[in-house]
């Protein structure tokens, strides 16, 4: 997702190229909406897993997987781009056959990458965002690339089930109505604030500011979600299941600040221009910093960053008030965030 941003300066750079994107299924409907994107090409990587491990399965697996090398060459791709930099995506870039494979060199990837690709770009030793360290990659086809922006398209399909979800209400949501996402994937449970602070935090944002606060979820998330709302003293709004990021950029475009963690979500909510309010624990608050208007909150206890997800103190997290996160909602509702 952070790197639709250099996807579009690159064809605002060449308008006349044809840019194809390789993707996992989560990612694949949002990235098929989007201008700029010539084609989308789907790597079922989990689906191919279970197949060999799977002795009815193992043979149409590895058959899949030769036609999709198979269909990948065919493309006749001139340039690679890999922003990961990981060996999954090293290993796709030299699949392709493409003679020339753009990536990052030996120090600012992992796994082994850079021995995939023969054009390699060094990155400064400062913490880069994200965003910035993808535009970087884009040197390497003589680009200099300075704004960093990019707009969620939504298909009008998405904006008329959010539409019909809000037109269910009863009565429109009074304003400023607040999108909180307080939960996190299972894998990265250890940046989620904690439940009843949560609680607390909205519970203040209804009384003190008269908001409407709105909880969006993703898979997994909704117990964690209910629990929050259970907790609550002030009335609030769950909002509806999302098949697609862009369903969820819908809800947020509709909304006036987006409060939560270190997540996927934070990011769809700043492709639709809504104001940041991020709150970092364990993670780098440089490297993952979103796009536009954003507040940071975070507390450095000396540990932090780090990538401990077995971490059972969470002192990073646990330092970071209900007061912090509230007096940083009114500040960027205020303007001055």
């Amino acid at each position: 997702m952070r790197t639709l941003p250099a996807v579009k300066a690159l064809k605002e750079s060449f308008p006349f190229s044809r840019v194809t994107w390789v993707v996992e299924e989560p990612s694949m409907s949002l990235l098929e909406s989007q201008h700029g994107i010539d084609e989308v090409i789907l790597f079922p990587r989990k689906r191919w897993m279970r197949g060999i491990r799977s002795v009815t399965g193992i043979w149409k697996s590895l058959m899949e997987m030769k036609n999709f090398v198979t269909h990948l060459r065919t493309e006749k791709f001139d340039v690679v781009l890999d922003f990961h930099g990981i060996l999954k995506s090293g290993l796709l870039s030299y699949l392709s056959g493409a003679p020339k494979r753009v990536g990052f060199d030996r120090k600012s990837s992992r796994e082994g990458n850079f021995l995939f690709s023969n054009a390699r770009v060094s990155l400064p030793k400062r913490p880069l965002s994200r965003f910035e360290k993808n535009f970087r990659l884009l040197e390497a086809m003589g680009l200099d690339v300075k704004e960093f922006h990019h707009r969620l398209r939504i298909p009008p399909e998405d904006q008329a089930y959010i539409e019909s979800f809000f037109g269910g209400l009863g009565s429109p949501p009074g304003k400023p109505l607040i999108a909180v996402h307080p939960g996190t994937s299972p894998k990265t449970s250890y940046k989620r604030w904690m439940p009843e602070r949560y609680s607390l935090l909205a519970d203040r944002l209804v009384r003190e500011l008269g908001a409407s606060v709105i909880f969006t979820w993703g898979p997994g998330e909704l117990k964690w979600v209910e629990g929050i709302r259970a907790g609550m003293k002030e009335g609030s709004i769950l909002a509806p299941r999302t098949e697609t990021l862009t369903q969820l950029g819908e809800i947020f475009r509709r909304c006036h600040l987006y409060i939560g963690g270190d997540t996927g979500p934070m990011h769809v909510a700043s492709f639709v221009d809504l104001p940041i309010l991020a709150i970092y624990g364990p993670t780098d608050p440089v490297v993952n910093e979103p796009l536009g208007r954003h507040l940071k909150v975070r507390r450095e206890v000396g540990c932090n960053p780090c990538r401990n997800r077995s971490c059972k103190d969470l002192y990073c997290l646990d330092g970071i008030t209900v007061d912090d996160v509230f007096k940083g909602a009114k500040e960027v509702l205020s303007g001055q965030g």
